[in-house]
């Protein structure tokens, strides 16, 4: 297994550009509809959250974008993420589809827009790619960035466009992803971890819960440790107020190394996220 170096002392932000400040946790709007998801987004803005994610395939941009709205938090302070799903790779789709993103959302403009992969085999990567930069060039996008990419198709991502900012992809203690994390460390690309709990399957994971008593701290605040001193951004779910502090509250304490490693052994190479046609929610 190939080692990513650690950070021990793990920021709230990644400083992406000059006064440009990512929050490092973010919250995942997955399968939230109508006011399950309103209600989420908003609780989350009061409590702290300021990075809100959301996709095309998760059918819930207006909610996302209505809760944003009626939230006492500037449009300005919130980081807002948003994918084109991989059935829209090509140009002309990759342009129309954001728009339809940003109306939606009640937007001129996201803070990170993600095109999601494979590759397809229709559509070369590179136009995909040069669309998505385009959208950036107009100001459609302050960033830009892809998901769900193995380690060959990121090195040939960033070959084409070196500004990626992430890749977005599942990464949790059951689905480590040891040599994409090496390859994303090497190429200068955060990943971003969704589904960083394996959408609950890791929480009763012996091995982690016994890590949190140690510490004081639940499991799903030590795999979230786990993630961010590795460098990844993390964006779960949570629909409860409850949930979604203890989410937020995961920078003031340390794993010790032979902690993260024996969180790295657990791997089980575990699939959670199967792709979700947009066609279901049209």
């Amino acid at each position: 297994m190939e080692r990513c170096r650690r950070s021990i002392g793990v920021v709230q932000h990644v400083l992406v550009a000059s006064g440009v400040e990512w929050p490092r946790v973010g919250l995942g709007t997955w399968n939230l509809h109508g006011r399950e998801c309103r209600d989420a987004v908003e609780h989350a803005l009061a409590i702290g959250y300021r990075h809100i994610d959301t996709a095309q395939a998760h059918g819930n941009e207006s909610e996302v974008g209505a809760a944003i709205a009626r939230s006492a938090v500037p449009r300005d302070q919130v980081w807002v993420t948003t994918k084109v799903a991989r059935e829209w790779a090509h140009p002309a789709h990759v342009q129309r589809t954001t728009e339809d993103s940003l109306r939606r959302l009640g937007m001129d403009h996201v803070d990170l827009l993600l095109v999601q992969g494979p590759p397809s085999e229709e559509v070369p990567l590179s136009e995909t790619l040069e669309a998505l930069r385009r959208l950036h060039e107009t100001g459609k996008a302050r960033f830009i960035g892809v998901a769900d990419l193995l380690s060959e198709s990121l090195r040939e991502a960033v070959g084409l466009v070196p500004e990626l900012l992430t890749n977005q992809i599942e990464l949790n203690p059951l689905n480590a992803h040891y040599g994409l994390r090496a390859t994303a460390q090497r190429l200068g690309v955060t990943l971003t971890a969704c589904s960083p709990l394996a959408r609950g399957q890791a929480l009763d994971v012996q091995r982690l819960v016994e890590i949190g008593r140690s510490v004081g701290r639940s499991s799903a605040q030590v795999i979230l440790r786990w993630l961010l001193q590795q460098g990844v951004v993390v964006i779960p779910k949570a629909t409860s107020t409850e949930h979604q502090r203890e989410n937020l509250e995961v920078f003031d304490f340390v794993l010790s190394e032979p902690q993260m490693e024996a969180i790295d052994e657990i791997d089980r190479a575990s699939q959670f996220i199967e792709p979700i046609a947009v066609s279901q929610w049209e």
